[in-house]
Parts: C-alpha cells; sequence; structure tokens
C-alpha cells in the first residue's frame, strides 16, 4: 500500500506517538464488528488514517474539525483529488522557479494575504492552505483574535509542497469517511448503531499563559471547555461508547 499519512504537517500531530496510543486500544478492539470511528478533533489525522489502514473491522468513520478550511481539504481530497494536484502543482511550480529567499518570501506573503482575504475559490483556498503548510515556519497553524493566518514564512528552499502519492493514498481511504465541520459535539447525531470507538485529542491544556499552543482557532479551548469536554466524554461513555 502507498503510504498513507497526514497530507499537512500539525503542531500536536501524533505521528510519533501511534504505537504507545495502540496500546491503549480496548483489549478486544480487533475482535469487535462494523466498528465505527470517530474523531472529533481530527486534526492533521495521524491517528485515522493509522487506524483506518491496519484495523479492517473499521467499517465507518467520521471526523469531523472546527477549522473549517482544514476540513475542506479532507473534502477535497474525497472527492477530488486530481483537482488539488493540479492546483498545487501549479503553487510549486511558481514557487521553485523564484530563486531567492527574497522573492519565495515575497510569493508567500501574497498568497497569506489572498488567502486571509477570501479572494480564492474553495478549491484554490484548499491548495493555499497545504502550500502555507508546507512553506510557513514549522508547519504551524496559528491565527490571530480576527481569525486571520499569521505564521512567518518559513524559508525552507524545496519543501514538499504537492505530495501526489500521500494524496492519492489518503483519497482512498477517506471514502468511507464522513467528514464535518464544526464544534466536536456535533458527532453526537453521527453516532453508528453498533460499535463506536472514539478517539478524542483536544487542544493542549496551557501550561502558563506564555507557553502554550491554543490558537488554533480565534476562539480559545481553556480549563473552561476542557472541563466541558470531560463532561461530554461521561456522557458518550453512558451511551456505551468507547473514548
Amino acid at each position: 500500500m502507498k503510504t498513507v499519512k497526514p497530507f499537512v504537517k500539525w503542531a500536536g500531530g501524533k505521528g510519533t506517538l501511534i504505537k504507545q496510543l495502540i496500546e491503549h486500544l480496548p483489549s478486544n478492539f480487533k475482535d469487535q464488528q462494523n466498528v465505527t470511528y470517530i474523531e472529533p478533533f481530527v486534526g492533521g489525522g495521524a491517528m485515522l488514517f493509522y487506524m483506518l489502514t491496519h484495523y479492517p473491522n473499521i467499517k465507518h468513520a467520521i471526523i469531523n474539525d472546527v477549522n473549517q478550511d482544514l476540513i475542506n481539504c479532507y473534502q477535497l481530497i474525497k472527492k477530488d483529488p486530481i483537482k488539488l494536484i493540479t492546483l498545487l502543482k501549479c503553487l510549486r511550480d511558481e514557487f521553485y522557479q523564484l530563486t531567492s529567499i527574497d522573492e519565495q518570501s515575497k510569493y508567500y506573503y501574497q498568497k497569506r494575504k489572498k488567502y486571509n482575504n477570501n479572494e480564492l475559490s474553495i478549491e484554490e483556498r484548499a491548495a493555499c492552505f497545504i502550500f502555507l503548510n508546507k512553506t510557513c515556519f514549522n508547519g504551524l497553524y496559528r491565527v490571530n483574535t480576527s481569525g486571520k493566518f499569521n505564521v512567518p514564512f518559513g524559508k525552507y528552499k524545496t519543501p514538499k509542497i504537492c505530495d501526489e502519492d500521500v494524496i492519492m493514498a489518503d483519497h482512498k481511504v477517506l471514502q468511507n469517511v464522513d467528514i464535518f465541520s464544526g464544534e466536536y459535539n456535533n458527532i453526537t447525531k453521527h453516532l453508528g448503531k453498533k460499535y463506536n470507538f472514539i478517539y478524542i485529542d483536544p487542544p493542549y491544556r496551557p501550561l502558563s499563559e506564555s507557553a502554550c499552543f491554543i490558537e488554533y482557532t480565534h476562539n480559545i479551548f481553556n480549563d473552561t471547555e476542557q472541563e466541558k469536554l470531560k463532561i461530554y466524554c461521561d456522557m458518550l461513555t453512558q451511551k456505551d461508547c468507547k473514548v
């Protein structure tokens, strides 16, 4: 099987922790039939793509994220990956033709401005989202209080802007995945009729006011939100979901 993995870099991504996470699956998980796998905070999807390729008993999956632009990317990869690849190749070729960091930086900020000013079609916006992710500093996604993407240029000479193999592999495994954007409790109405396994990876609780990464959207996921999420998890458990 071709490489199935996240199509974006993502702060807090769990790609390097998969083996530790898998150890905490229910001991009889492989024995369950017709599993519905659910992620209300999908992010880059490292756990999602691992689960879909290693557990054939997952017959249906549901993913959700509050970041509408990220979800637009998932939806386009599921429905029309060739369109996305074509747009990314165009961005890649234009970027690679620029011979200096200064020229590339100028190009980056032009694209960031168009992205923030909503001057793009939905498909172009998805491609621009991935382009910015691959070329910005450290692959961060951060917005200001107005919800505008504000991560600076990353100064990488030849970042992999279009990973065609990954996009096509992800397209294949996303065919049995329903994709939604909104608050995490959206998933309640989409629970499967049999075995529901829900992987919850919310924004990190900040260690201090200055040492945190919670600017994922302009709505802060603070301690009050963490407590609400705990109550929500209790409700899911009462519905016989595995969390």
